[in-house]
């Protein structure tokens, strides 16, 4: 079973309102950038990644929670982050029964880590040097 069909059976297995609440979180995921990759992780978890993880999402009792593996790094102007705001790298939104998704400002946020991932990553890159020149032969 692919990551996203992990993903669709955990949805499809949630009986009440944090199965529509998921989807529709997952789904905005999905439309902020054609990139992400859904992968499943730690024994159960929908994770999503670009350039590193983004994000990630668990159905609990009362709410569905994502959790920003960056969040405390990237900029959020509307403030969707309601939880984990203690930690020194991870944030998370935790959805209640009744909270409707903010699909602009979470593309937006998604975008943010997107970039984030992308700006870690270039920085751990190795620096390219500058070949020297050769010396001519007989000179």
């Amino acid at each position: 079973m692919t990551p996203s069909e992990q993903i669709d059976a955990l949805i499809a297995g949630i009986a009440d309102w944090r199965a529509d609440t998921f989807a529709n979180v997952r789904k905005t995921i999905l439309a902020a950038d054609k990139d992400i990759v859904e992968e499943w992780k730690w024994m159960g978890s929908p994770v999503w990644s670009r350039d590193g993880i983004i994000a990630v999402a668990n159905a609990h009792k009362g709410k569905v929670k994502l959790t920003f593996q960056y969040g405390a790094s990237l900029p959020d102007p509307e403030g969707l982050f309601n939880a984990g705001l203690e930690g020194n790298a991870r944030r998370a939104i935790d959805f209640f029964e009744g909270d409707k998704v903010n699909a602009r400002a979470l593309k937006a946020l998604i975008r943010a880590a997107i970039e984030f991932n992308q700006l870690k990553k270039a920085k751990k890159a190795p620096a390219k040097t500058a070949a020297k020149p050769r010396a001519k032969a007989g000179a």
